[in-house]
């Protein structure tokens, strides 16, 4: 390695600067007897190192020069700051908030404060969810993918039941997290709902990354299964369905303030909370769960249990906000907006019965399209029912009971019993 010292002075040869000081110079005399001779003092010679060192040493006091005049430019800019600019943004929310002053949409209270809660439902969902955390990669796949690649694992139909639902799913969550940030956090005016809806867009991602992993693990062809909501009419009705009901609010100009537009944000919400989360996932949960009670992807099975215990939690979360907000606006629910929300929720009971026919061809996993389609009517009752609507069934019961004992979570171990299913990252949690 070439030192500093033989930088200077190379196979022996004589320094490259001379170490001796220079000849004194020679000066004309004018006046011989009056001046004496005057010899100049010796210069020493700058090394290639101390050259290097003088540079830098110039290059850091301009450095230090150039950041004290950012920083006086940064102090003039303040001083400059005109402090009324903004202001009537934050009229009417300068003071301590009350409890009473909170509302779920149009508040004028500050939405930074979190406290003191109003609607404590939501800030002990927003606690539960967090209790719940849970990451894909702690699933075991191996069972499913020796399933997957022995030729004779599956049946056709329990085939194409996998690859529809992961096709769905995998864009399913995407959209409601794209809803949830896009539209309904910025409209929603409470910071404890607010704080959930932030959890909930997390486990969205989640449940996205989930599928994708499910997808990677069984090598399956990730452009068909992602694309299916472009490709696959059954598939792609249901996403469109629940596009159009965020384009209009997703627009950063759209705000609330007016009936037209709460009533936008209410349908919003009955659309997302009531029928994408609360009816299109029913179909689809219980044809995987239907395989892991058979011992069949029971990995794939064991996520999507996970995810419907996520999912059970974010319906009940958006029921109560619906209600919450026809409970402080009742001049938006009229006798109209009661048969628009009845007719969205007819809509997408039509639409999943029609993609239970698609996926379920044939009698498959003690189910079919029948039983799905009298056990998705039975949903759309509850569905009705819980935001204050009449039933449109009559007569309808659960074909598939064990269903609501998945969803009830009480047991200690889930029904392929290969975990606790009340896992937790802290907290003791009940589902009372």
């Amino acid at each position: 390695m070439l030192s500093w010292d033989e930088f200077e002075q190379e196979d022996g040869a004589a320094p490259l600067v001379k170490a001796a000081a220079l000849e004194p110079a020679k000066t004309e005399t004018v006046n011989q007897e009056s001046i004496s001779p005057v010899t100049e003092t010796p210069v020493a010679p700058v090394s290639p190192r101390e050259q290097v060192a003088n540079f830098q040493s110039s290059l850091d006091a301009s450095e230090e020069e150039r950041n004290a005049n950012a920083l006086q430019k940064a102090i003039d800019d303040l001083e400059e700051l005109n402090i009324e600019v903004g202001l009537e943004e934050l009229e009417g929310s300068a003071n301590r908030v009350a409890v009473d002053d909170k509302r779920m949409i149009n508040c004028r209270a500050d939405l930074n404060q979190l406290v003191p809660f109003k609607y404590d439902w939501a800030w002990q969902k927003y606690l539960d969810g967090c209790a719940n955390h849970w990451m894909p990669q702690e699933v075991n796949m191996t069972a499913d993918i020796g399933l997957w690649k022995t030729p004779n694992g599956l049946t056709d139909d329990e085939r194409l039941i996998v690859k529809r639902n992961l096709g769905f799913f995998s864009t399913a969550d995407s959209l409601v997290a794209n809803n949830l940030v896009l539209a309904v956090y910025r409209l929603i005016t409470n910071p404890e709902c607010r704080q959930y809806i932030l959890r909930q867009a997390f486990e969205e991602a989640i449940h996205t990354h989930a599928y994708q992993y499910c997808i990677e693990s069984l090598s399956m062809d990730e452009g068909e299964i992602f694309n299916m909501y472009h490709e696959v009419p059954s598939v792609a009705k249901k996403a469109a369905w629940g596009l159009k009901y965020t384009q209009e609010l997703s627009d950063p100009k759209f705000n609330t303030g007016t009936i037209k537009n709460d009533q936008a944000l209410l349908k919003n919400l009955i659309a997302f909370y009531c029928c994408l989360e609360g009816i299109f996932f029913y179909c689809g949960f219980t044809q995987i769960l239907s395989m892991g009670r058979r011992n069949k992807m029971t990995g794939t099975s064991e996520q999507f249990q996970y995810i419907l215990r996520d999912e059970s939690m974010h319906l009940n979360f958006g029921i109560d906000m619906i209600n919450q907000i026809k409970l402080e606006n009742p001049q938006l629910w009229t006798d109209e907006m009661k048969e628009q929300a009845t007719q969205m929720i007819l809509q997408a009971t039509a639409l999943e019965i029609e993609y239970a026919r698609d996926t379920m061809p044939r009698g498959v996993l003690g189910m079919n399209a029948a039983m799905m389609e009298e056990y998705l009517q039975f949903i759309a009752n509850r569905r009705l029912i819980q935001i204050g609507l009449p039933e449109q069934f009559a007569g309808v019961a659960n074909p598939f009971p064990w269903m609501s004992e998945i969803m009830d979570l009480r047991k200690e171990k889930n029904f392929f019993e290969t975990r606790v299913i009340e896992y937790q990252t802290g907290g003791a949690l009940t589902w009372d």
